[in-house]
């Protein structure tokens, strides 16, 4: 990922022009590209903050979970399921309450009218969540479960509870246990029933049942935690429920398994360089985490906007070829020697245009970039055709062999190739279709997924489960992110600064970001086969007083309204998005704004 600085743009006119090329709008991070720009409470029936006792910790899925351990993720099982409606508006069908995507609603024909669901078998439930659509009306809503037909059971928390339209909501099935955690219960069939007196009709636009999905423990889950001994060394303090912590060991009792980070061949002083990599690897190791390890063979930052042959590397195709062997050799060796191996490697990021186009002719760090596409660069000349696949071919085949050949014997070492194409199937098709025919070895598809850019979770979920079938690889998310709220933590203007930006059913909020990611943690979970293979959120710990760039005017960070820790280092309820998000909100409060709870 790459700081968007600049002039403002709608995310409107972006995702316009995006859908006129058929190419994802790439976010240029180096200076000169666009600038990257409450929750009510109430207790009783309607919504609600839910306190939890300062002395209460998080339940065994998140906080309390040995880092390291194998981590269950909780999923949206209704995603599987099959939904049936007494009524349905023409185009707004009951299927659309449980596609995964909040922006898609089922709409009701009149009232009260009950949706139903069937998981297809008895599944182990946590809690529930409800998004209406922000324009249907507001409205109330009864929730029972059944493990057999018509043997219906009115959940005690969800009997006539208050329902705002646009704000995710999470129920939990009953009230919580002395030591703080909430009741699980198994059950086939859920329904909801909703009414209103108002004259717009009741839109549902998600309708969750979360619940542990035991398949899925082997994902890759984790955070690019890139910033941490930047953050650390400006005097950032990271808490989660009041207790400061590391990010690396916050994360990992959390769920988190992995943590990422990048390497930047001669960066600017205090930034992510070998060396600085090497010593927050033990860390991250020490809390029990796995390393991915993203390269952008560049001094500084490299996507599809730029990238940059280092300073004093060759030039040539030739020359190029053995430097990267040698390089990544050297980097993986490096790892491997002081214990801590590599466990997934990127050769490159976001190379969707190539890489290692033509050297930089810059002075400073703050407008860093150089032209291309050059030695290693692609031409697309449509959505789905580009020339320079040869050239981008042999220099991955480098890199991998260098890969290879640095890892040490006995150490199962995946190679991702990495692009920002999380909305874009064709081209994504086209590209690793094109490395395949040139004979890449790699193992894992990563790819980039911010939806403000890329597209609706619809789009997402589509990719994925084409990727996964075409090429029976792997796939990942590499890279996402979304807001927490629209405000602004420093000089610097954000990437998202304003509603229309932002997804429907999916407010800039705590609850709305962890709704977000648990919606494509939940996508990731039900690709086919199982290889949906994990995700990493990127940048959670960049709080304002680190700067993308040192020497830039203002300093500052683009991404820091889509952290997982408040300008403060609180953590935020979606610091546990791998976990039940009805529990995780639940323990959130006081430490930090907390979800809306239905009750």
């Amino acid at each position: 990922m790459r700081p968007t600085i600049g002039a403002r743009q709608a995310a409107a006119s972006a995702v316009s022009a995006a859908s006129d090329t058929g190419d994802p709008p790439s976010r240029d991070r180096h200076g000169r590209g666009r600038r990257r720009g409450a929750i009510l409470a109430g207790f009783s029936l309607c919504l609600l903050f839910v306190a939890a006792p300062a002395a209460q910790a998080r339940p065994a899925t998140a906080a309390g979970a040995q880092p390291g351990a194998s981590h269950v993720p909780t999923v949206n099982w209704a995603l599987t399921g099959q939904a049936t409606a007494t009524t349905s508006q023409s185009g707004n069908p009951a299927a659309n309450a449980i596609d995964g995507n909040a922006a898609t609603s089922w709409c009701t024909d009149s009232w009260p009218d009950t949706l139903t669901v069937d998981l297809g078998q008895v599944r182990s439930l946590d809690g529930i969540g409800i998004t209406l659509d922000s324009a249907s009306s507001s409205a109330n809503a009864t929730i029972s479960l059944a493990t057999e037909p018509g043997d219906w059971h009115t959940l005690p928390t969800a009997r006539d509870i208050a329902l705002d339209a646009g704000n995710p909501m999470y129920v939990p099935l009953g009230p919580s246990a002395g030591n703080g955690t909430l009741p699980r219960m198994s059950a086939r069939y859920a329904r909801i029933e909703v009414w209103d007196s108002g004259a717009t009709p009741v839109c549902v636009g998600e309708f969750r049942l979360f619940g542990p999905d035991p398949a899925a423990a082997g994902m890759m889950l984790g955070s690019d935690l890139s910033f941490t001994p930047q953050e650390l060394g400006a005097g950032a303090v990271f808490t989660d429920n009041g207790v400061p912590g590391n990010p690396a060991n916050i994360t990992a009792r959390n769920g988190a398994g992995w943590a990422r980070l990048r390497l930047w061949v001669s960066p600017p002083a205090g930034y992510s360089d070998l060396a600085s990599d090497l010593a927050f690897a033990k860390t991250m190791k020490a809390a029990g985490l796995k390393l991915y390890l993203d390269i952008h063979y560049s001094d500084f930052w490299a996507d599809p906007g730029k990238q940059c042959i280092p300073a004093g590397w060759p030039t040539t195709l030739s020359g190029l070829t053995a430097k990267v062997q040698s390089y990544t050799q050297g980097v993986i060796a490096a790892f491997a020697a002081q214990g801590t191996p590599v466990d997934m490697v990127s050769i490159g990021n976001e190379i969707t245009n190539g890489m290692l186009w033509s050297e930089s002719q810059e002075t400073n760090w703050s407008s860093f970039g150089c032209t291309g596409p050059g030695v290693g660069g692609l031409t697309w000349t449509s959505n789905t055709t580009a020339t320079g696949w040869g050239n981008l071919a042999t220099l991955l085949k480098a890199g991998i062999a260098g890969a290879r050949a640095g890892d040490r014997p006995g150490h199962k070492l995946l190679i991702a190739i990495h692009t920002d194409l999380g909305g874009n199937n064709a081209r994504a098709q086209a590209f690793y279709s094109n490395l395949e025919a040139q004979g890449v070895p790699f193992d894992v598809i990563a790819l980039s997924y911010y939806p403000i850019f890329q597209g609706s979770l619809a789009g997402l979920r589509s990719n994925l489960d084409e990727l996964a079938t075409r090429f029976r690889k792997p796939v990942v998310i590499a890279e996402t992110e979304y807001s927490w709220t629209l405000a602004n933590g420093d000089a610097l203007g954000n990437s998202t600064w304003e509603a229309s930006q932002l997804i429907d059913g999916y407010p800039a909020s705590p609850g709305g970001q962890l709704s977000m990611l648990s919606d494509e943690l939940s996508i990731l979970a039900a690709v086919p086969d199982g290889l949906g293979a994990g995700m990493f959120y990127w940048a959670p710990e960049w709080l304002p007083g680190v700067s993308w760039a040192p020497g830039a005017t203002p300093p500052g960070t683009p991404d820091d309204n889509e952290t997982l820790f408040n300008f403060q280092g609180q953590a935020l309820p979606a610091i546990g998005m791998y976990g039940d998000p009805v529990q995780v909100c639940v323990h959130s409060n006081p430490y930090s704004a907390p979800c809306v709870i239905g009750s």
